[in-house]
């Protein structure tokens, strides 16, 4: 039974399958996605919970009443609360979905896109900000980064549910793609002109890097121009997802 746990919490990690915390099952409950069992630490009766567990059964959820170390096995946020849902993996978008967004939100569409971000925390933190900005997708490459885990989804605070998240296999044919439909892009780069000073307005999409490396040369290349965040402390860098988010309200304030 042990070998057999291991085996199916790794393959929950490589999906996403795993929604762990109560504001993620919660949003994930709203947000209608097919939750194929829900498990409870043995002897939880508060408010919160009883209200979990009695809208998954109406909705047809098996739910489980686990212990406590049982549930700390199967976590991978280390945060699960008392809870976690077994969800239908996760289905990405399509470039589509993200143009019906904006078209749904009327404003011109506005794309983050990642170019090999590894840190899940960093991934699920710059959709969580995507939603909030009002972004209308998430762009991330196939290969040599995150995809969607059960760290994401906890990290994003459910926004996974509302934000379209697309794979695809290259990222500068992408952009070329996108270019053709009318989006420019902006590299976030500390060499760049200060955000202030470029034009953020109209179909906009903003390329944030690799944590260590930055955006590739190539990706670099494919966009229209690079911006920097204005920094004047002692070093000379700022995490992924706090870049992505200052660069986002940027784009914000130059829409209003």
């Amino acid at each position: 039974m042990e070998k057999f746990d291991r085996v199916e919490k790794q393959n929950d990690k490589e999906t996403g399958r795993y929604v762990e915390g109560r504001n993620a099952v919660t949003e994930a409950l709203k947000a209608s996605k097919t939750i194929d069992k829900l498990y409870v630490q043995d002897g939880l009766k508060d408010g919160a919970v009883l209200s979990l567990v009695s809208k998954a059964k109406k909705q047809g959820t098996i739910v489980n009443f686990l212990p406590k170390v049982k549930l700390d096995q199967m976590s991978e946020t280390g945060h699960h609360q008392g809870i976690i849902a077994a969800v239908s993996a996760y289905e990405y978008s399509d470039m589509e979905a993200v143009f019906e967004h904006a078209k749904e939100k009327g404003h011109d569409p506005f794309i983050f896109i990642l170019d090999e971000i590894e840190d899940p925390h960093n991934l699920g933190a710059i959709i969580r900000t995507a939603n909030i900005c009002g972004a209308d997708g998430v762009i991330i490459p196939k290969h040599r980064a995150t995809g969607i885990t059960a760290t994401v989804v906890k990290a994003s605070a459910g926004a996974i549910n509302y934000t379209p998240v697309v794979k695809v296999t290259n990222i500068a044919k992408t952009i070329e793609e996108l270019k053709d439909r009318g989006v420019w892009f902006a590299c976030a780069d500390m060499d760049g002109q200060t955000m202030y000073d470029a034009n953020l307005k109209g179909p906009i999409g903003i390329v944030i890097g690799n944590e260590g490396d930055g955006v590739s040369r190539l990706v670099k290349e494919k966009c229209d121009f690079v911006v920097s965040v204005p920094m004047a402390g002692e070093i000379n860098s700022l995490n992924a997802s706090v870049a992505a988010g200052v660069l986002a309200y940027e784009v914000v304030r130059q829409r209003r």
